[in-house]
């Protein structure tokens, strides 16, 4: 089972979360979550952008710079030629 703590909602039903808790999955300021209940249970997770999982994700293929270039390029001239 995962880390547990408690903790108190405050006025406007502000929640705190604890520092613990926050360094464990890696939560900061300005971090992005989705919260749903189930039941009598919140769940928060992270949302992860394209960023953060071009850093931190699971890698499925690797590309180079050039053949990522030449895929732009075709995506774009496909792109332009759907406009005209």
């Amino acid at each position: 089972m995962g880390l547990t703590v408690k903790a108190r909602v405050g006025k406007k039903r502000v929640l705190v979360i604890p520092k613990v808790i926050a360094e464990k999955t890696g939560i900061v300021e300005g971090t992005r979550v989705r919260i749903t209940a189930e039941e009598n249970k919140i769940i928060i997770e992270h949302l992860r952008d394209a960023v953060w999982l071009s850093l931190h994700g699971e890698k499925i293929a690797h590309l180079s710079l050039k053949e990522l270039e030449e895929e732009s390029l075709e995506r774009q001239k496909e792109y332009m030629e759907q406009k005209t």
